[in-house]
């Protein structure tokens, strides 16, 4: 194991998961009961300065017990190490702490994830959609479940006769 993920896992055994590493990269996951001690712990603490975020995103794992995935890559600018940090929640209550407090650069990051799979950030500085209308009805776009067709609107769309008009030619 990974001596940041072994750290992780001496300081705060009840939060730590599993680490996994795949092709060198290596991801640990942590109850998100536990993800602010260990986000602060990876920012804060001299040993580890994760002063970069990365990148935010989930994962929907339709049809598991905890469906839903949020991963944010965090990177050290000093030491020159990345590591993911994971934590799962639940359909049922789909909300986990906004990490924001750690890395600004997360807010707009977080906003795409509620936006696209409706897992909810507790106190995002802007908590509201990022990409699709204010007022959007149909869901979640990005969730398994959401039909590649969409719900419906698309079916009225008037679609021209003959595909797309020809491009004009040049003199």
């Amino acid at each position: 194991m990974h001596p940041v993920a072994e750290q992780i896992k001496a300081k705060f055994p009840e939060t730590f998961v599993r680490a996994t590493e795949f092709r060198g990269d290596w991801a640990v996951e942590v109850t998100r009961e536990g993800l602010l001690e260990v986000a602060r712990f990876l920012r804060h603490d001299p040993a580890m300065d994760y002063d970069y975020i990365v990148h935010v995103s989930s994962v929907d794992w339709l049809g598991e017990p905890v469906r839903f995935e949020v991963v944010w890559e965090i990177y050290s600018v000093r030491r020159r190490h990345r590591i993911r940090l994971k934590t799962r929640v639940p359909e049922s209550d789909p909300v986990v702490e906004s990490l924001t407090g750690f890395w600004k650069g997360c807010e707009f990051m977080e906003r795409e994830v509620y936006d696209m799979m409706g897992i909810r950030f507790a106190h995002h500085p802007d908590h509201r959609r990022i990409l699709m209308p204010d007022d959007y009805p149909e869901g979640y776009p990005l969730r398994k479940d959401f039909p590649l067709v969409g719900k419906g609107w698309r079916d009225t769309f008037d679609f021209m006769e003959g595909g797309a008009p020809s491009p004009p030619r040049n003199p």
